[in-house]
């Protein structure tokens, strides 16, 4: 039983630490689009790459999943899985190639509809061939986790993201190639990735099962909803900040700017989220085989309420920093020649305290979830995601045309904090557990104060002057002492363990 917990941490430390650096990798491209695409083309590339986040949900129809479970069960009864890698495969392969054609045909009918000009449709086309290399990769990726072969899945993605970065940079700056070249340099690194996994493609075999698609199909399609809900509640504010009329963009920003300006600034200024989402995504990966482990531990309802309130804790602290630093980073002057974000950026920087605050309740829901997937009740789980999308979108048509960027950020804090509320509605329901809701409502509260307060404090002194920062640094260090006070047992408790860590490896 040991030797196989530490196989699945292991495991676990792979899959994290590989999503981790390939989203860092990523990120390096935000300033690299801002510094040498206009504020249009970084609009229309972020709208684009929104809508194949999207369309990647209907393009692999929840086969990825289904194939998982599939051939495990397979591998279990016969110890031959091939029939089932082979049918996921050739259909991906053929509904794929049907989907991208379509798309590639009616380019510029679908970059209307998304609220693109007929001349962006080249882009969609392009969008359409992203989608089709990443589809064939769907199932030899599920396969390398079917098999455990985690370093081999970690180095595939690592080196496809690696081949972005290094021929998007090739692309943009020594051959000047524009928006396309951001999008040759995206479809050079899906094919690095699938020449990458070639190998694997040597287990089809000329086999296919409408029984087994079937099968498939039926563990996997319930999934398609669900997870198009999950992705609209961070991507819905692109598709709908898009149709912002003319006169609601000239009366809050004035005169010069379209719309896929607006969504080009927006896009690149939310991307700093990513500070937060890779500290839920290194929890995440940690987090639910912890507790799925410790379930039926005889204290298990206190070892969730410290982990609640601990990392709650974390990832407040981490959103009041991030808000009040990351503004003066992006608008430094390194080297007196480059800025992570042109000051035609800037006035997009007011999203990033609700970007960060979002991230605060997506944390919370992810501890809740706990709660409803030890006890098995995951049917509730599409319920609060389809809450949290449709609250987001609610408020991004109701706030955009008042507020434009700062409305479709209030609208994704509407929406994660109603998917909070109701995760810990149903959560609570089937595991019943006393958690310090009191206590981290007086962090929160005392957090969103403090962002006002302390730019009000710091303004006669510039920004990024040392001053400031040493007086934000002080807001950061009595926040600090609000939280250990608050949660005293919890940060004994914490330091305890820490301190255990330290002696058992000496």
């Amino acid at each position: 039983m040991l030797a196989k917990l530490k196989l699945l941490a292991q495991d676990t430390v792979i899959y994290g630490a590989s999503t981790i650096i390939a989203r860092s990798l990523n990120y390096l491209l935000v300033p690299l689009y801002a510094n040498t695409l206009s504020t249009f083309d970084n609009g229309v590339q972020t709208l684009v790459y929104a809508n194949i986040a999207l369309a990647n949900v209907l393009f692999s129809y929840g086969l990825e999943t289904s194939y998982l479970k599939s051939a495990s069960d397979m591998l279990h009864r016969s110890g031959d899985a091939k029939g089932y890698f082979s049918t996921a495969f050739f259909s991906l392969l053929v509904t794929s190639t049907i989907f991208a054609a379509v798309m590639a045909f009616f380019s510029e009918p679908i970059a209307r509809l998304i609220g693109l000009g007929p001349t962006e449709g080249e882009f969609i086309t392009y969008a359409a061939l992203i989608l089709w290399i990443d589809t064939l990769l769907v199932i030899p990726f599920a396969e390398l986790r079917l098999k455990r072969k985690a370093l081999r899945f970690a180095a595939a993605r690592i080196i496809g993201v690696v081949a972005v970065v290094v021929s998007a940079v090739i692309m943009l700056v020594p051959f000047d190639a524009g928006l396309p070249g951001a999008f040759y340099a995206n479809i050079f690194g899906s094919l690095v990735s699938f020449v990458v996994v070639l190998p694997l493609l040597r287990g089809l075999k000329p086999f296919f099962s409408f029984a087994y698609l079937r099968e498939m199909l039926r563990i996997g399609l319930p999934y398609v909803p669900a997870g198009i809900a999950g992705l609209l509640i961070h991507l819905i504010d692109r598709n709908l900040l898009i149709r912002i009329s003319p006169s609601d963009i000239e009366r809050i920003y004035g005169k010069g700017y379209v719309a896929s300006d607006i969504v080009g600034i927006y896009g690149r200024v939310a991307a700093f989220g990513i500070i937060l989402q890779l500290l839920i995504q290194v929890f995440r990966f940690a987090w639910q085989p912890f507790f799925l482990q410790h379930s039926s531990d005889p204290d298990v309802k206190r070892l969730f309420r410290y982990v609640l309130s601990i990392s709650t804790v974390v990832t407040m602290f981490a959103a009041l920093a991030a808000t009040f630093f990351v503004p003066d980073l992006v608008r430094y002057h390194y080297g007196g020649s480059f800025h992570i974000l042109p000051p035609k950026y800037w006035i997009g920087l007011s999203v990033l305290p609700w970007i960060f605050l979002s991230y605060v309740f997506d944390m919370v829901s992810t501890n809740l979830s706990s709660g409803i997937l030890v006890t098995g009740n995951t049917r509730y789980l599409p319920v609060v995601t389809f809450t949290g999308a449709a609250v987001t979108g609610l408020g991004c048509w109701l706030l955009i045309p008042v507020s434009g960027m700062d409305g479709a950020a209030y609208a994704i804090v509407a929406g994660t904090a109603a998917m909070c509320l109701v995760m810990a509605c149903y959560s609570l329901r089937v595991f019943p557990n006393s958690y310090h809701w009191g206590r981290l409502l007086v962090l929160l509260v005392a957090g969103i104060a403090a962002v006002p307060l302390g730019d009000q404090v710091v303004a006669g002194f510039g920004d990024g002057s040392l001053t400031g920062v040493l007086w934000r640094l002080l807001f950061l260090f009595f926040y600090a002492l609000l939280a250990a006070s608050l949660f005293r047992e919890e940060c004994v408790a914490a330091i305890g363990r820490i301190g255990r860590m330290v002696r058992d490896r000496r």
